[in-house]
């Protein structure tokens, strides 16, 4: 049947070392332990600088064939250029991220400022990005959200484009509470939530809270829409954001298994590696 990803923000967190991976591991060798939590990642850091092909190369290495990097556009291409005379970006990109295959995903998060009357120069750039390689974008947009949401889909199923969705309904549902709420209650966009999948593969980000408990009740309806993506034979990822992203990894497995209670038949995540404890010596 389809298959469920999930994943995280990052494969590397300054708690998750004693916690997920073993204290001493070196960060060169963080993905591999991150792997055996997760099945997919968001690639972030490509949209501050875009990686050498020997660096995606080791990332290749570390990962299985089913792994999935939803790797983010640089920002010099979405939020500079705005997706136009970019061709010379997207070659050194492209170029760098090929060996992880089919395992990518183009990941083209876009401003708040994107919005309806660029919706040609979307589809353009969608087009001409290499038939083989899956595409996703996120919008932030409102009226994406209201009138301008059809145009939007069309041009993204013309170019066979996932449309991504960030939950932040949970998260901003009361005032924050700690200092990585407060960070991020500045800095995540508040849009109404969206469940359509436009591809076999439909992309989702959540952010639900520090309070585990108030995270797993906010993720709810999504474990609902997901089993019935998988039903219908669509193969979903889903990544799980808090604002501090210390429980992140576990959290993203716990969705899995409640998943797993709606569609009895899909796989188990493979166990962890164990953690070893520090020693003194």
């Amino acid at each position: 049947m389809a298959g469920l990803r999930v994943g995280c923000a990052m494969w590397t967190h300054k708690v998750w070392p004693g916690r997920f991976f073993p204290p001493s591991l070196p960060a060169k060798e963080r993905l591999r332990a991150y792997a055996g939590w997760c099945n997919a990642v968001e690639g972030n850091t490509t949209f501050y600088a875009i990686p050498t092909r020997k660096t995606v190369e080791t990332w290749a290495q570390q990962t299985g064939p089913d792994f999935r990097f939803v790797v983010k556009l640089p920002k010099v291409v979405t939020h500079e250029r705005r997706l136009v005379g970019v061709e010379s970006e997207m070659r050194a990109f492209l170029d760098a991220i090929e060996p992880l295959g089919e395992r990518a995903v183009l990941w083209t998060q876009l401003p708040g400022s994107f919005g309806p009357s660029d919706v040609d120069a979307l589809g353009r750039f969608l087009r001409r990005l290499p038939a083989g390689l899956r595409r996703a974008v996120e919008v932030r947009h409102p009226e994406f959200f209201a009138d301008a949401g059809a145009m939007l889909e069309g041009a993204l199923a013309h170019a066979n484009a996932e449309w991504v969705p960030f939950d932040t309904t949970v998260f901003f549902q009361r005032p924050p509470t700690s200092e990585a709420e407060q960070d991020a209650w500045a800095k995540k966009p508040r849009l109404p939530r969206r469940t359509q999948a436009l591809t076999d593969q439909p992309i989702v980000r959540y952010l639900g809270r520090d309070s585990i408990e108030e995270t797993v009740e906010g993720w709810q309806p999504w474990t609902e829409v997901v089993a019935s993506w998988l039903r219908e034979g669509r193969s979903p990822t889903v990544f799980l954001h808090t604002p501090d992203n210390d429980d992140a990894p576990a959290l993203a497995r716990r969705f899995h298994d409640d998943v797993r209670k709606l569609v009895p038949g899909l796989d188990a995540l493979p166990e962890p590696e164990p953690v070893e404890p520090a020693t003194l010596f």
